[in-house]
């Protein structure tokens, strides 16, 4: 068999079977299909929180948006990526969370100049993220603690979806929530289960991506099912 590697993807396999009239087997076309998503996403994720930014600015309004859900995702991408980054996995394994990451800072300063004047629990919250984020990255914490964060980011991605979830039942309306934003989310957790289960991950990395398909998945169907009212400036943040 010819060997025909690419970016750590082999064609070679594929490309031998299909020469021959063939289609290829599962265990030899799923690596190959499981690889290409992984790439697929890293690369989606450069524009994923886009939509929602430029909706932001258009609008200039923050209308219905929970800034507390926003700093958890921050958070959540931060331990995401210092752990991949400690563990010295290799870019094509993490590389979305750079992207994220980027993003979701800079939609979090969005919410924060179309929510002034913030209040003080938020000025804490920004302050303590950027005093211990650095070292967070730096890989400069205990191991035991190190793996104990990693193993809670699930759960901080969950409860950064609960208090907008909640807020959108509240006010009967997703505000400013991109749809797209929210779409891409959930294509992409739904890509990332098959992913982890072809790449034999641990299943609490399947249980992650579980758990974005069913928290994005009731945003999605929250913005289909609300009406969307006129936009008003955003109100202050706490």
């Amino acid at each position: 068999m010819v060997e025909l590697k690419f970016l750590g993807m082999d064609f070679g396999c594929v490309m031998g079977s299909l020469s021959k009239g063939e289609f290829p087997e599962k265990n030899c076309l799923f690596p190959l299909i499981s690889k290409l998503l992984g790439y697929v996403i890293v690369a989606a994720s450069t524009t994923v929180k886009l939509p929602q930014i430029l909706k932001i600015l258009q609008h200039k309004s923050v209308r219905g948006l929970s800034v507390v859900s926003f700093e958890l995702e921050v958070t959540g991408y931060t331990i995401a990526l210092a752990y991949c980054l400690h563990k010295g996995l290799p870019f094509s394994a993490f590389g979305e969370y750079v992207f994220l990451l980027i993003q979701a800072i800079i939609l979090v300063a969005i919410i924060y100049y179309f929510s002034l004047p913030l209040g003080t629990k938020t000025w804490i919250r920004a302050l303590l993220y950027c005093a211990v984020a650095p070292t967070l990255l730096a890989g400069q914490i205990d191991p035991i603690l190190f793996e104990a964060l990693y193993a809670s980011q699930h759960a901080i991605f969950l409860f950064s979806r609960i208090p907008q979830i909640w807020k959108n039942f509240t006010n009967r309306s997703t505000g400013e929530l991109s749809f797209l934003t929210f779409f891409m989310n959930f294509g992409g957790s739904m890509v990332r289960v098959f992913t982890s289960l072809q790449e034999k991950a641990p299943m609490s990395v399947v249980m992650g991506s579980v758990i974005g398909i069913l928290m994005n998945g009731t945003i999605l169907s929250q913005i289909l099912l609300y009406p969307a009212p006129a936009p008003k400036k955003g109100k202050k943040t706490d």
